[in-house]
């Protein structure tokens, strides 16, 4: 039988962590006590996001860990939609994994809005739709497919159940826990032409696929809104494996009119904590090389600081 003390110490530090007031002791809480208790001994719970919406979660996965510690995932990211989406966007989230942003997403379109989630996996597609039913979202079309340059049968692997948002169709070579196989469309054939021609914001996470994401994307680019956005994280080491340059895809984007941000990111408990006391910074015009994982914003706004 699990120590109950213990899991009440867990239960009421993650209440310290998301509504105590202050931030006494709360790093070291979160990175050094509750992210490695709440991997080793996952708790399954629906658990309340900050802006209100609740979860399916199980906390062995990262993304699921902290939505249940902090309440949230991507701070940076979360902040920087709510400031772009409105009532009757339309937001496209590729690579949508559970459906955090998706589900932030419809809320922020409306019902006047809508929201198409793209998800590879088969088990995540599921938990999507979880989450869109249990938020009554019925502005989310959810499409479990992969996505590429040309149709094609891809084999993504997860290396990890700690980090299930890992899966990737990058060659692994060690011990894999789980493997499945599905078939992947260019987005110009996965999107309906109003969520082409209405897309205010598309975003992009593919584990280094990106490169080919973005690529069969292009064929309808220019039907895009000219206010409408592209965010993608970029793995320059995870596309060189693939066979893709980061700045070929910058290249891409450039000569379409588009201008290259990077928006702050990390990833470590600590930084969440640290998000909660200040804003984030606006995404910064960027015109070095992109040496290591990115998240990078197109837009066709020419200004050194994206408003």
């Amino acid at each position: 039988m699990r120590d109950t003390s213990s899991e009440a110490l867990v239960t009421l530090g993650r209440w310290y962590l998301r509504d105590a007031p202050g931030s006494l002791g709360k790093e070291w809480l979160a990175a050094q006590y509750l992210n490695a208790h709440l991997r080793d001994h996952p708790r399954r719970r629906v658990s309340e996001a900050r802006f209100g919406a609740r979860f399916a979660v199980d906390t062995q996965d990262l993304i699921q860990r902290y939505l249940y510690m902090f309440g949230g995932w991507e701070p940076n990211m979360t902040h920087w939609l709510k400031n772009r989406l409105r009532p009757g966007d339309t937001f496209v989230d590729v690579g949508a994994n559970i459906g955090y942003f998706s589900v932030l997403a419809s809320r922020l379109v409306g019902s006047t809005g809508q929201v198409a989630a793209i998800e590879a996996s088969p088990a995540f597609h599921r938990r999507l739709l979880q989450n869109a039913r249990l938020n009554e979202c019925d502005n989310i079309r959810a499409v479990n497919t992969a996505v590429a340059d040309t149709r094609k049968l891809l084999t993504f692997v997860l290396a990890s159940s700690s980090n299930m948002g890992a899966n990737s169709i990058v060659p692994y070579e060690g011990t894999a826990e789980s493997t499945f196989e599905t078939e992947a469309l260019p987005l110009a054939e996965v999107l309906r032409t109003e969520e082409i021609t209405t897309a205010r914001v598309i975003k992009i996470d593919v584990e280094g696929a990106e490169g080919s994401a973005i690529r069969g994307l292009l064929p309808v680019i220019d039907q895009l809104r000219p206010d409408a956005e592209i965010t993608t994280e970029v793995t320059p080491h995870r596309m060189t494996q693939l066979g893709d340059s980061v700045d070929e895809l910058l290249g891409a984007m450039k000569r379409r009119g588009f201008h290259v941000y990077r928006m702050a990111n990390d990833y470590t408990p600590q930084s969440y904590v640290a998000a909660r006391r200040r804003p984030p910074p606006a995404p910064v015009r960027w015109r070095g090389p992109i040496t290591g994982e990115s998240d990078l914003v197109f837009s066709r706004t020419d200004a050194e600081l994206l408003p």
